[in-house]
């Protein structure tokens, strides 16, 4: 649902070629979406099927033709359609990379906390490379600044665990929401 979508809703912005709508997801969207081209052209096709999307072939100079792609009125409501969904809705995110975290204490403490260590360098890295993207214009933006903030708790989360593995104390008590005050729904 979210690839048909990212697709239907650049399409809404302005038609395009296969490759022009690929070259846009990687450059502008790829830190909320790993869409393959294979996927993407595949969800094209299937959606030209459904008439959800119409293509043209165009043909510039002596190059092979290429599909031109436009939204229909039916892909407009599917589009408008998903939209609504999707921004009334919340998926929990899943951290398989967590995985490991399962079982740290499994290997010895200080080969874990080397390892932690390397992960909260790598994460502070990412965090670099997010914060130095250029500035995007309009919502996509705060796909940008949600990656950041999301990726700024991560490390905060990280740092603490490596601070208590480094004191020697446990980390695998109950939780707590150290800090965290009670949410409440916006009116």
């Amino acid at each position: 649902m979210n690839a048909k979508l990212l697709l239907l809703g650049i399409l809404k912005q302005s038609e395009m070629h296969g490759y022009q709508l690929y070259d846009f997801i990687e450059r502008n969207l790829a830190v909320c979406t790993d869409l393959k081209k294979a996927s993407a052209y595949f969800l094209l096709n299937k959606m030209e099927k459904e008439g959800y999307i119409q293509a043209v072939e165009q043909r510039v100079g002596n190059r092979p033709p290429r599909k031109v792609y436009r939204l229909t009125a039916s892909g407009e409501q599917l589009f408008e359609q998903l939209l609504v969904e999707n921004l009334a809705q919340y998926t929990p995110p899943v951290f398989s990379d967590d995985i490991g975290i399962a079982f740290l204490d499994q290997l010895p403490a200080e080969r874990a906390l080397a390892l932690l260590r390397k992960r909260f360098q790598t994460m502070q890295l990412r965090l670099r490379e997010l914060e130095n993207i250029p500035p995007h214009p309009g919502a996509t933006a705060l796909l940008i600044q949600h990656q950041i903030h999301h990726l700024q708790s991560e490390i905060a989360w990280l740092g603490k665990l490596i601070a208590s593995l480094e004191q020697g104390t446990s980390p695998a008590r109950t939780p707590r929401r150290e800090g965290i005050p009670d949410c409440e729904s916006p009116s």
